[in-house]
Parts: C-alpha cells; structure tokens; sequence
C-alpha cells in the first residue's frame, strides 16, 4: 500500500502526498496532458478505480467498466512509468509492471487527451 509520504509512483521525485494524491483528491487539478497521465499511472499502482474511471472523456466513459479496469489495476503489480515524448494533449510513455505471471511487461502507448473547460481526460491510446 502506498501512502502519502511514499515516492509517488508516477516517479516525480515528489512524494505521493504532494504530487498524484492532490490531483486524485480534487485538491488540484492536472494543469498538462501529462500531469493527468502522471495521475492516472499512479491511481492504477494504488487502485483508485474511480479516479481512473472518472477520467475518460466523457464520450468515451460510457463504454468503460469499472470492473475490467480494477481488475487491469490489481492484477498487475505497477513498477515505473517512463515519459517517452509529450505534446500538448499527447503523451508517449511506457508503463513497466509484473503481470499476473510474475512477468516483467512493458505496456507503451501514445495517449490522447482532450480538455473540457480546465480539466483534462483520457480520450484514448495507441
């Protein structure tokens, strides 16, 4: 279980408290496509099911199950997200994790991201 004086798992250098937590507890909102990618890795290493959920786009929310993405969440035991490239409302990262299996895995994905007044959402990846 990952606490507020931990490292933050989106790998910042901040600790949870002072980086992802805020954004995950509306203290803060993400200001960049990449502060919410930062956020949603780090709701996935500490299985914040709603914040991840939440996050979709709206016109993409409705076709997500909280169910698959808790069970993506826990599944998978989260070890470090690299920054590869961003843009303004692109982000190119890989994410490692242990499956299931115990296996080192490298999730890579070019997220899009799309803001609606001043929050940003997940809208898809590649």
């Amino acid at each position: 279980m990952i606490i507020a004086t931990d490292s933050c798992p989106c790998g910042s250098g901040s600790t949870f408290g002072e980086c992802c937590l805020q954004i995950h507890d509306s203290h803060a909102k993400a200001a960049t496509a990449e502060m919410l990618m930062r956020a949603r890795y780090s709701a996935f290493a500490v299985g914040n099911i709603d914040f991840l959920y939440n996050t979709f786009h709206p016109t993409t929310r409705r076709f997500q199950n909280k169910h698959t993405i808790q069970q993506w969440a826990v599944e998978n035991k989260w070890m470090q997200l690299n920054i590869l490239k961003t843009t303004f409302s692109t982000v190119e990262f890989e994410a490692h994790y242990l499956d299931a299996a115990m296996e080192v895995q490298i999730h890579h994905e070019k997220s899009t991201f799309k803001q609606q007044g001043n929050l940003w959402y997940y809208a898809d990846g590649r």
